[in-house]
């Protein structure tokens, strides 16, 4: 992964983990998906090298199953 991938994987988790302090109205499978998101597009990330489908893959998925957890 070059050093620009890695830049733009660091600044987007940055974001995402900074974004969850917005979280205080929301419910909590309202958390659990935005949570799941984000630990999902650093996992697709992650496992595709930094690929941009593998990221939002990876979102869109975790997203899911964030949602659907305590329902």
């Amino acid at each position: 992964m070059s050093t620009i991938q890695k830049l733009a994987v660091n600044a987007v988790a940055a974001i995402l983990f900074f974004s969850l302090a917005g979280c205080a109205g929301m419910s909590q499978q309202d958390k659990n998906t935005a949570i799941g998101a984000g630990v999902g597009a650093i996992g697709g990330s992650v496992l595709t090298g930094g690929s941009t489908a593998g990221t939002v893959g990876g979102a869109a998925v975790g997203g899911i199953i964030g949602h659907e957890i305590n329902k």
